[in-house]
C-alpha cells in the first residue's frame, strides 16, 4: 500500500498554529508540488514491487481539489495522468456527507465542513474519467468493504484471493498477497 498525500492536513496545522491561510492558488500550489512529488515516488516504488498494489489517493484527488475550490485543472497534472502508468481500477468510495462529517470528528485529526465535503464530492463527479471509477458504498461494515475490493483486485472474493495454488507452502503463499 503506497499513499500519494497531498500534505493538506499538515498544512492545514501549520496554517492554524500561523493564524494565517495563503489563498486557495498558493494553497494548491503548495498541495500539488507534495501530491506530485509523492505520485512521482510512487512510480520509483512501484518498478520495484510484484503483485497488487493499492495506491490511497492520486492525481484525480488534487483535480477533484480543484474543482471544488472552482481552480482550472490546469496542465501539469492532466499531462502526468496521460504520461504516468494508468491504474488497473480507481474504486471511488461514496459516503454521504453527513457520516463522513461524523467519521472526521470521530478520528479528530482534522477538520472538514458540509460544504467542502459536498463540494469536494461534486468535485469527483465533474472529473471526466470518473464514469471509468468503480463506486464502492462506504457506509457499510469494513469487512464488506474488503469484499468489494478484493473483488476489484482478485476477480472474486476473499476466499479466492486467500488460497493457495498448488505447489505454494503457507510461507510462501503468506508473503504472495
Amino acid at each position: 500500500m503506497l499513499k500519494t498525500p497531498a500534505g493538506r492536513r499538515t498544512m492545514a496545522g501549520w496554517w492554524a498554529a500561523l493564524g494565517w491561510a495563503p489563498g486557495p492558488r498558493l494553497q494548491d500550489a503548495l498541495e500539488t508540488g507534495t501530491r506530485v512529488f509523492n505520485a512521482l515516488l510512487n512510480e520509483v516504488r512501484l518498478r520495484r514491487l510484484d503483485g497488487v498494489v493499492v495506491l490511497d489517493r492520486g492525481l484525480a484527488c488534487q483535480l477533484a481539489l480543484r474543482e471544488a475550490r472552482g481552480l482550472p485543472r490546469g496542465i501539469l497534472l492532466p499531462w502526468l495522468q496521460r504520461a504516468l502508468p494508468a491504474p488497473d481500477v480507481v474504486a471511488h468510495f461514496e459516503l454521504p456527507v453527513e457520516v463522513a462529517l461524523r467519521r472526521v470528528a470521530a478520528r479528530g485529526t482534522d477538520v472538514e465542513t458540509r460544504s467542502g465535503l459536498a463540494a469536494l464530492e461534486s468535485g469527483y463527479r465533474k472529473l471526466p474519467d470518473y464514469a471509468s471509477f468503480t463506486p464502492i458504498d462506504a457506509d457499510r461494515p469494513a469487512d464488506a468493504i474488503v469484499e468489494d475490493l478484493l473483488a476489484l483486485t482478485c476477480g472474486e472474493t476473499l476466499a479466492s484471493c486467500t488460497r493457495r495454488p498448488p505447489g505454494r507452502t503457507e510461507e510462501t503463499a503468506d508473503r504472495a498477497f
